[in-house]
């Protein structure tokens, strides 16, 4: 596994979790929902069916299920462990807007982007250590060319905020966790008895420490950032787009860490 370079069997992989992906969504089961019971309704057959329609709507749009489920994802790893001089910081992408910055330029960030933050508090702190951006695209229409512009936009901030650019390396062709750990590790070529803190959404964590683990990463630290999920008397009300948005990110790392379990990455 170590030093691994992309190859059909991670492009089948890569188009089959963004299958499931799309197919696991709770927007998506919402959508379909509502469709099949105006069909019914229309042919003169829908009223369970509305009715199921109905509950699920009000019960996603009161409780904030996708709270529970990454709750322990999030308490996994403790926010802001102790840690003694690192070699590098390891800062993986999805904190940058791609979208909105090919439509307005400039570094955009996006509701993940404590991860750029706490990367360059640390990288204060510890002025010696490297930083290591790792994130290509996991777009689509970037299927063919590995590029993408994640690390583009992370450079450009990084450097904006001080970082100098001789501790910047970046990684530009991965699309998913697990080649964020293969090709980090295959460029950075890691030694034994070095420390590297890893920097990511608190709910993506275990799956990142899994991928960077089997990738043969040493002395690995998981700093968690970016926490989504709330206490229970906080999150009950009226919020269906915001419950709806828990829920997808947390049906999305559930079967993340399972696929991975699977597949052994």
């Amino acid at each position: 596994m170590i030093g691994r370079v992309v190859d059909v069997s991670d492009t089948a992989f890569f188009l089959a979790a963004k299958l499931a992906g799309l197919l696991i969504r709770p927007d998506v089961w919402l959508a379909t929902l509502v469709t099949l019971t105006c069909v019914a309704v229309w042919a003169g057959r829908g009223r369970w069916l509305a009715l199921i329609t109905v509950v699920f709507v009000l019960a996603v749009g009161i409780v904030p299920f996708g709270d529970f489920l990454l709750a322990r994802f999030e308490a996994r790893y403790p926010a802001a462990p102790q840690v003694a001089e690192p070699t590098g910081i390891i800062l993986l992408g999805g904190g940058e807007d791609t979208n909105a910055a090919r439509r307005w330029g400039g570094a955009q960030i996006s509701d993940s982007g404590d991860r750029f933050t706490e990367a360059m508090a640390l990288a204060r702190r510890f002025p010696e250590a490297r930083v290591v951006f790792t994130g290509g695209s996991g777009a689509l229409r970037n299927l063919g060319t590995y590029g993408g512009t994640q690390a583009g936009i992370a450079e450009d901030l990084l450097l904006s905020l001080g970082l100098s650019r001789d501790r910047l390396t970046l990684e530009t062709r991965s699309r998913n966790t697990a080649e964020n750990a293969t090709l980090t590790h295959a460029l950075v070529a890691p030694e034994a008895g070095e420390r590297w803190i890893l920097v990511t959404s608190a709910f993506h964590m275990p799956r990142a420490m899994r991928s960077f683990k089997r990738a043969g990463w040493p002395g690995l630290v998981p700093w968690p950032v970016d926490f989504r999920s709330e206490r229970l008397r906080d999150g009950l009300g009226w919020n269906l787009a915001e419950n709806l948005d828990q829920l997808n990110t947390a049906m999305k790392e559930t079967v993340g860490l399972l696929a991975y379990r699977i597949a052994g990455r």
